[in-house]
């Protein structure tokens, strides 16, 4: 069920961009399973930090080196002692956990999702 319809105009406010995580750790203050991720978005811009609930299907070791899509025009919020820069996108299943979304073949940090 669609919750609420947006126009092309919100959606093209949303900064979609790859990203390669350079590093990931368990965010122990968080009240659900998450991780800290250090993600490279390419020169323009940098290197963003995002706290993400990937426990599920992920271990940290693994998640390093791995193409990513996130939002990167939110605004910096506190989630667990950790100052969150990019929302990670990925499918939220019941039965399957969370999952990344990945681009298919490797491109440039910082690329945007059109």
């Amino acid at each position: 069920m669609i919750k609420e319809q947006i126009t092309l105009e919100d959606f093209l406010k949303v900064d979609i961009r790859v990203g390669t995580v350079i590093s990931s750790s368990l965010n122990k203050k968080a009240r659900k399973p998450a991780y800290i991720l250090e993600i490279d978005f390419g020169d323009e811009i940098g290197i963003k930090k995002s706290s993400a609930q990937l426990t599920e299907n992920y271990e940290t070791n693994e998640l390093v080196g791995k193409q990513i899509c996130a939002v990167v025009n939110f605004p910096t919020i506190r989630v667990a002692g950790v100052k969150s820069e990019v929302l990670v996108l990925a499918v939220v299943s019941n039965s399957a956990g969370t999952t990344l979304l990945q681009p298919e073949r490797i491109v440039p940090n910082g690329d945007k999702i059109a």
